[in-house]
């Protein structure tokens, strides 16, 4: 059979057709980073992410998740980019890239069930399987890597030569025997640009993160106070922290040219133009119902209205905006003790000589 008609490309294609960017395979076991993972949970590093250590050995070993499986079909969908001239002044919240827009969990899912729906169409039998996209018990960039889709950066972000690290992961886990992908070689060499660059030093060596001291974890995952230590690291981040990632060489040196986005999907992850540049003048006098009409179908629903709120208080006192003093004021003097605590810290900022 020639290699243009085998089973994996014939997947890959419909993949691509799907508005994909990558599909790679991989095999369904257990590999080094997988089993790097139990290190990393008992040195405490996954902080309060208690779901990563209940379901540990699935994620170590794909196959307890589908006890038949023995592929894993892995896809990636770039992010958008953000438009040049955003302003960053003092007072303006800075979001993740991928957070902006239509939550990306339900934009790729629809588009990875799509692909798991043909499976069994193009394999010419019946096929079990099961789909996530970062919700599931499974190692996606580990699976990536394997798959041929990137290497692991240092920051362990996974890096497309192409398409760089601003990426969204998806997988498959089936009962299908598919080829692997030829892994991409390490690129990074030398460089330390993202260790060096992450404000609150997240990163007690390469490859290795501690997600306790990661913004982009104290301001998503993290439900209670963030540590005092860190507060001044966390400067303008009102919901996660791409830092790390905006000064790879692979990804500022990517040609900023639209990627093709036949489908419209990218557009969905698109930021809304609130969020491109939010306020914090804004943020913090959202109300609950306010805050869920601006983050209807959004990723930043993650946070919640009260953890949105912390993060923002935390942002306006690295401001010191005297024009936030009333704002920062009224979380004083409310009921809840978490925002309370933040608003004191914020206030004792603003009012440092």
């Amino acid at each position: 059979m020639d290699a243009a008609d085998s089973l994996e490309e014939r997947l890959r294609r419909v993949g691509l057709a799907l508005g994909l960017d990558a599909v790679g395979f991989a095999p369904a076991t257990p590999s080094e980073r997988t089993r790097f993972l139990r290190d990393w949970v008992a040195r405490g590093y996954s902080g309060e992410m208690h779901y990563i250590a209940r379901r540990l050995e699935q994620r170590v070993d794909p196959r307890k998740v589908l006890e038949s499986a023995r592929s894993i079909v892995v896809v990636a969908l770039a992010c958008p980019e953000v438009p040049s001239g955003v302003p960053r002044d003092a007072g303006v919240g800075r979001i993740a890239r991928f957070a902006g827009g239509d939550d990306y969990h339900d934009v790729l899912l629809d588009r990875v069930r799509a692909l798991e729906a043909a499976l069994p169409v193009m394999a010419g039998t019946a096929v079990r399987s099961r789909s996530y996209v970062d919700t599931g018990p499974v190692a996606e960039r580990a699976a990536a890597e394997r798959a041929g889709l990137g290497w692991i950066a240092k920051n362990s972000c996974l890096i497309h030569p192409e398409l760089g690290s601003h990426l969204m992961l998806g997988v498959i886990l089936t009962d299908l025997t598919l080829a692997s992908d030829e892994r991409v070689a390490d690129h990074c060499g030398t460089c330390r640009a993202c260790l060096e660059a992450c404000p609150s030093d997240a990163f007690p060596e390469p490859h290795v993160l501690d997600a306790r001291r990661c913004i982009a974890y104290t301001t998503v995952e993290l439900r209670g106070s963030i540590p005092d230590s860190l507060r001044r690291a966390q400067g303008d981040h009102v919901f996660g922290c791409d830092v790390c990632q905006n000064v790879c060489p692979w990804n500022r040196s990517r040609p900023r040219a639209p990627l093709a986005d036949p489908l419209g999907l990218r557009s969905r992850l698109t930021s809304r133009q609130e969020w491109l540049a939010p306020t914090l003048e804004w943020i913090l006098s959202l109300s609950p119902e306010a805050f869920g009409e601006a983050t209807r179908k959004s990723a930043l629903r993650r946070a919640g209205h009260r953890g949105l709120m912390r993060n923002a208080l935390v942002a306006a006192g690295n401001a010191r905006s005297v024009e936030l003093r009333s704002l920062v004021m009224a979380f004083v003097e409310g009921d809840d003790e978490l925002l309370r605590e933040h608003a004191h810290w914020a206030l004792a900022q603003i009012d440092a000589d």
